[in-house]
């Protein structure tokens, strides 16, 4: 049947339009809508052909008054243009779309504990079911353990509160495969491009990388900070390019490690033939660097859709004792990255794509 507009002011379809076209009450109409048990099978067809008919599309607040439940969940996410963040945000909403969830988003423009808090604190006005914490929370304060205490939280950075669960890509083994790898390919010790102190992300890489150069009995070079962008990648690479004894660098992102090649480049330094360089993350454009860029993946998508998953259990089962969930990435073996000079190498790579 071909849709009908339900009034004279060419206003959009209600329940009572529905009610109407299908013969019943509204109450029952808001019963079918939310799934109630308690309605005959020939009363909910009857309801959902009217719905198809009219085009209806039923207001979220209306549903959960309905039903007690926003049936949205909410995601606090630092303001960049970082592709990380990026995809992550798009795994989360492909999951939440799949179990039937909205999703809401509180954008953040710093780190600051009180710009966290009141991000939180918009959730929890609209109603919001549960909150995916997706930034890096360094310092926790009163407030955040009682927004996460109130509302079912799951973080995504590493971070957590008492009440929070955790779900994270393990970022201290993606270092140790990245300094591995170049250690494995005979270079006597690897430098490294950190991100931000203030992310933990970047101080867990750091901390790896560290830990992994310590073991092997091999100096450990002062490393430089970036700020995960290229051209911060640009200034740790003309001081890198300079210095001779450099023959490997771990970068903490592939973004920057653009920019460490670009520099490398502008200096007359080829990679890999005379630094091997390896990033954190696996973007899309990783594959299509100049060399392709050797990086360490991160399942972001799948990170994101764990996150999900996680949430609606704790929603359903609140009293649970939230367990933190590792992620583990994977390295990714691509032409920035060979033998260092006169080495032998006795390790096979590991995965390798184009």
């Amino acid at each position: 049947m071909a849709k009908q507009n339900p009034g004279d002011q060419g206003r959009p379809p209600g329940m009572a339009d529905v009610a109407r076209v299908a013969g019943v009450s509204a109450q029952t109409v808001s019963r079918v809508l939310s799934g109630h048990p308690g309605v005959l099978d020939a009363t909910r067809a009857k309801v959902v052909a009217a719905v198809e008919q009219l085009g209806y599309r039923r207001n979220n607040a209306a549903r959960m008054l309905s039903s007690g439940r926003s049936h949205t969940i909410g995601v606090v996410t630092l303001q960049t243009t970082f592709y990380s963040r990026a995809a992550v945000t798009s795994g989360i909403e492909d999951a939440a779309q799949a179990a039937g969830y909205a999703v809401s988003t509180a954008t953040t423009t710093s780190l600051d504990t009180y710009a966290i808090e009141r991000a939180l604190a918009r959730l929890a006005d609209q109603g919001v079911e549960g909150v995916i914490l997706s930034v890096p929370l360094i310092h926790g304060s009163e407030r955040i353990e009682q927004l996460t205490r109130s509302t079912p939280t799951i973080t995504i950075d590493g971070s957590r509160t008492d009440a929070t669960g955790v779900v994270a890509v393990d970022q201290v083994l993606a270092a140790r495969l990245a300094t591995r790898h170049l250690l494995d390919l005979g270079h006597e010790t690897v430098w490294h491009v950190a991100g931000p102190d203030q992310w933990l992300e970047a101080a867990s890489r750091r901390d790896g990388w560290r830990s992994t150069l310590e073991e092997a009995g091999r100096a450990v070079p002062p490393p430089l900070e970036g700020d995960w962008s290229p051209a911060s990648g640009h200034r740790s690479g003309l001081l890198l390019g300079r210095i001779p004894e450099v023959t490997a660098v771990f970068v903490a992102s592939d973004e920057m490690a653009f920019g460490l090649i670009r520099a490398l480049h502008e200096l007359g330094r080829r990679v890999p033939e005379d630094i091997s360089v390896v990033g954190v993350d696996d973007i899309e454009l990783a594959a299509y660097c100049t060399p392709p860029l050797t990086t360490v993946a991160q399942p972001f998508g799948h990170t994101g859709a764990l996150a999900v998953a996680r949430l609606l259990r704790h929603i359903d089962d609140p009293e649970a004792v939230p367990v933190p969930e590792s992620v583990e990435p994977e390295l990714v073996v691509r032409a920035s990255t060979a033998p260092a000079k006169g080495a032998t190498v006795q390790a096979a790579p590991a995965a390798v794509r184009p």
